[in-house]
């Protein structure tokens, strides 16, 4: 026989203060997508991947549209915007009423809110089967409510229950989806400030977006001559788009998000160091390209992009770093869309220059 337990998980509240002064989420791996479609004779509860559930993980579907996840080293983008955050939480569908029986007989427990488990099958049968009321743990409102309890898991009914997600439950913010389980009959979403929207999956989709780590082209290759420039260009095509759609199961909500590259900016890695444009950023060509080939006969040439070093290496390269913004833009499955904060990612060459005054063209 298990006893029911029912364990408010206030390490979440305890440990804030640490990650707010750490800078860094107590968990670091966030929320993980999950293809599983809740149907109607099969559990489908967040998984820990141990048969409980975890308010951590997400029944969010992602897939790429194009570019992007296809080999090759590729890295996640970082955003432009320091105060730019995804969602901290939101609801979405976890079981159906079968669904929701089934894993009750089978002794399931785990995270039956956020904030909140329950393990032992009387503390669910109460709530769900029986009709008692639970509490709603919400530190952002003046005193917690109460929840009304279900009659025989609603087998009469078509919907599902739905139950809120946090890739951090130790944020403060996490405590708006408190709430434990509840109803929401089919083809409707959750009348509650936190129910998913397509801009939530935009958002979440941005974290999800894997870029090309590709090196730029350099001439001279990988050394410079001192006082002569250094040209850089990607070809076209070297990078293009990248489109991720985010789907929740069960909604109807979907959104896609698509990171267009826009810029290359270089940092040469020294002071000692002219960039071409002055500014170091690279616009991209209408074809795609970035800066312009290096032809012979071009040495002695101020090329739209690149890099003049005036102090010889000694010893030590320098570390040349491409930076790549890329314009991220959405739409979403009820016609809305924008803009969301540009990203970058980065890459290091290793650089020497020359002490070489002449040079064959």
């Amino acid at each position: 026989m298990t006893l029911p337990v029912r364990a408010l998980r206030w390490s979440a509240v305890l440990v804030t203060a640490a990650v707010l002064g750490s800078g860094s989420n107590a968990y670091a791996d966030g929320p993980r997508s999950n293809t599983t479609v809740p149907s109607a004779d099969q559990p489908s509860g967040s998984s820990d991947g141990k048969g409980g559930l975890s308010a951590r993980v997400s029944h969010i579907r992602i897939t790429y549209v194009s570019g992007g996840n296809g080999g090759g080293k590729q890295g996640s983008l970082g955003t432009v915007d320091p105060n730019w955050k995804p969602p901290a939480c939101w609801y979405e569908p976890a079981f159906t009423s079968a669904g929701l029986k089934k894993f009750v007989d089978s002794d399931g427990g785990g995270d039956v809110g956020i904030h909140e488990s329950w393990f032992g099958k009387e503390l669910w049968t109460d709530h769900y089967r029986d009709g008692k009321p639970a509490d709603n743990f919400d530190l952002h409102s003046p005193t917690n409510s109460s929840a009304d309890g279900y009659k025989d898991y609603n087998l009469d009914k078509d919907g599902y229950f739905w139950r809120g997600v946090a890739p951090d439950p130790a944020a403060p913010a996490s405590w708006n989806c408190g709430r434990v389980m509840f109803w929401v009959d089919a083809g409707q979403l959750p009348d509650d400030p936190n129910a998913p929207t397509p801009k939530t999956l935009a958002e979440y989709a941005y974290n999800k977006v894997k870029v090309p780590e590709t090196e730029i082209e350099l001439k001279p290759q990988a050394k410079s001559t001192v006082n002569l420039p250094t040209w850089a260009w990607l070809d076209k095509g070297t990078f293009k788009e990248v489109k991720v759609r985010a789907e929740l199961p069960n909604t109807g909500l979907w959104a896609e998000t698509t990171a267009k590259p826009v810029a290359l900016h270089l940092t040469p890695g020294t002071e000692d160091a002219e960039t071409y444009p002055s500014s170091g950023d690279c616009t991209i060509n209408e074809d795609g390209s970035i800066g312009t080939p290096y032809a012979k006969g071009n040495a002695d040439k101020t090329p739209p992009c690149g890099i003049r070093y005036l102090r010889a290496t000694n010893g030590q390269p320098y570390h040349l770093k491409a930076s790549i913004t890329w314009q991220i833009t959405w739409h979403g499955s009820d016609g809305s869309g924008g803009e969301l904060p540009n990203g970058t990612f980065e890459t290091t060459q290793d650089m020497n220059a020359q002490e070489i005054q002449s040079v064959n063209r």
